[in-house]
């Protein structure tokens, strides 16, 4: 018999989307399969999985212990989120010498599906860093006899989800500074800065609105300038390295001695970047939004306010504010209402003259009724309410007629 041969080996996902790329949360179940395709009869002994989750830090430095003689001191540190094997056919059992138990593969396609689910405890967001990463993925091997195996990994992506909607992600951020600039035994005035965002929490492709106020009281030119910064943080054998990373920035116009410059929601976008990484043991994603300015010989006047980057979007109801006040007002935007309430309509444009005379005759049951209180009913039924006014009109005389009451009893 002429064996036969491995064409395709590879690892496919079932998408959970319609974006065709696979990407799951804690607790979802990852499905798909191990495609198998050959040329002729292979014997296989066993095809199993193996998925694994896993973050990784790792970084070298360089140490000198004397004056000729260096060494280099390696850091590194994991945690494991995902730990899952399963047997797709076969055995496991190491004897390639006996014919019993393999499993004939004919010439063709093979697809064997799996299915496991993701540990409802968070999971780490899947990374890509300078010194460390966070990596999902799942490896299948192929056994047969007298062969060495066959191996494939494919990688798929997880989201811890970040719910944007929550009262710590919408609340506003804002801050102040100032700065006096001093040249020699001269004293210039100060620069101040004050900036607010709407709140903490963004998702990418979002807008930033930046509200800020810069005063120029110096006797130079200074830049007002905003950037989104990403910090990397690792964490390994109790030593930490930190990675900064500008991801977005904004210019505004040069501000002249003695102006005032104010940006009403300028816009910043952000751009496709990964969510915040913040409950990782070993690993950190941050971001910070940056608004500063731009001091010509001097340090920079710098505001950070600190955002989160999550997967959950805005709802579009969602609260901005913890305003009550400014809430129903948005409502009422939204629905079209006018803050203010209007005055009513008239009587007359409800209640036409020849309707209020075909009701002034005494209805059928009238008999039913007796004593003083239906004519005092009928009287007043059909007659025009008093004129609508937001002020009262008599206001003196209610006043009066309440000091006059009999009942109220004089204090003392």
């Amino acid at each position: 018999m002429v064996l036969g041969k491995v064409k395709n080996f590879f690892v496919s996902y079932d998408c959970p989307n319609d974006s065709n790329v696979p990407v799951f949360a804690s607790g979802d179940f990852v499905s798909g399969r191990v495609v198998v395709e050959v040329t002729g009869e292979i014997r296989v002994k066993s095809l199993n999985i193996h998925a694994k989750g896993l973050a990784k830090v790792r970084w070298t430095e360089s140490r000198n212990a004397g004056s000729n003689t260096a060494y280099t001191q390696n850091f590194t540190e994991e945690v494991e989120y995902l730990n899952h094997r399963d047997v797709l056919i076969g055995h496991d059992r190491d004897d390639d010498s006996c014919d019993e138990g393999f499993t004939i593969l004919h010439s063709g396609r093979h697809e064997f599906p799996f299915s496991f689910e993701l540990p409802q405890t968070p999971l780490a967001t899947s990374f890509e860093g300078k010194h460390g990463s966070v990596r999902y993925w799942v490896k299948a091997e192929l056994h047969r006899p007298w062969l060495l195996p066959m191996k494939t990994k494919k990688e798929f992506t997880v989201f811890e989800h970040i719910d944007i909607n929550t009262p710590l992600l919408l609340s506003p951020q804002a801050g102040t500074k100032d700065k006096t600039l001093c040249c020699w035994f001269c004293t210039s005035g100060p620069v101040s800065l004050s900036a607010k965002i709407e709140r903490k929490g963004y998702t990418p492709g979002e807008s930033i609105q930046i509200f800020a106020e810069i005063e120029n009281s110096s006797s130079r030119v200074v830049v007002p300038k905003a950037a989104i910064y990403q910090t990397q943080t690792f964490f390994a054998k109790g030593k930490v390295k930190e990675i900064k990373q500008l991801v977005a920035n904004l210019r505004g116009d040069p501000l002249p001695s003695g102006k005032t410059e104010t940006w009403d929601g300028k816009m910043l976008k952000i751009p496709p970047i990964s969510p915040s990484i913040l409950d990782c043991s070993i690993i950190h994603v941050e971001y910070s939004l940056m608004v500063y300015v731009d001091i010509p010989r001097a340090v920079n006047l710098t505001l950070n306010l600190p955002l989160v980057i999550g997967t959950i979007p805005l709802h579009s109801f969602g609260s901005r504010t913890s305003s009550v006040s400014s809430q129903c007002s948005m409502a009422m935007s939204w629905l079209g209402l006018p803050e203010r309430p209007e005055a009513p309509p008239s009587y007359s444009e409800i209640v036409t003259d020849e309707e209020r005379q075909n009701n002034l005759e005494l209805p059928a049951v009238r008999d039913e009724i007796e004593g003083p209180l239906y004519a005092y009913i009928h009287e007043f039924r059909f007659q025009p309410p008093p004129l609508y006014s937001e002020v009262d009109p008599h206001p003196e005389q209610v006043c009066d007629s309440l000091d006059r009451r009999p009942d109220t009893c004089p204090s003392r």
